[in-house]
């Protein structure tokens, strides 16, 4: 069961986490400015493939690795639609470590901690797969590309 986590979109539409129950998810930090800023294509990819089977891919830009997030709402929402014609879920610019770390990361960590079980994240594009049931979330680090992606994606659908 997905815990009750409020969201919103770069829209500023309400949501919450467990609007979402029954999907598999995909929730990733993103950025605009990031050496894997290109991985946008490949979420995008694997969102068109795969969203009639219930896949869902939750898009967090985040501003804490290198300033690499530096646009508002609108500009974020105009580059993922010009450049890689992103059509899964945008929200709001949040952080993902630190005090100001967004709920939805505090949970996530908690659930899936990083290597030797550090549970901070370490870059831009770090993914979270979690299963239709929300009982099981896994990590994948900022370098995992399209095939490990979807490698994993297909074990949950």
């Amino acid at each position: 069961m997905l815990p009750n986590i409020p969201l919103k979109r770069l829209d500023g539409a309400l949501e919450n986490l467990q609007d979402y129950a029954g999907k598999t998810l995909l929730i990733v930090n993103v950025a605009s400015k990031c050496g894997f800023t290109s991985q946008y294509r490949d979420l995008q990819n694997l969102y068109e493939k795969n969203k009639a089977q219930g896949l869902e891919i939750l898009g967090f830009p985040c501003n804490q690795f290198g300033a690499q997030e530096p646009g508002s709402a609108q500009e974020i929402q105009n580059f993922c639609s010009t450049n890689y014609g992103v059509t899964f879920p945008m929200f709001e610019k949040i952080d993902v470590n630190g005090d100001g770390t967004h709920p939805l990361y505090v949970y996530l960590k908690d659930q899936a901690p990083g290597i030797l079980g550090t549970t901070g994240i370490k870059w831009n594009f770090t993914k979270f797969l979690v299963s239709k049931d929300g009982q099981s979330i896994t990590r994948l680090a900022s370098a995992d590309g399209a095939g490990k992606m979807e490698e994993a994606i297909k074990k949950l659908l």
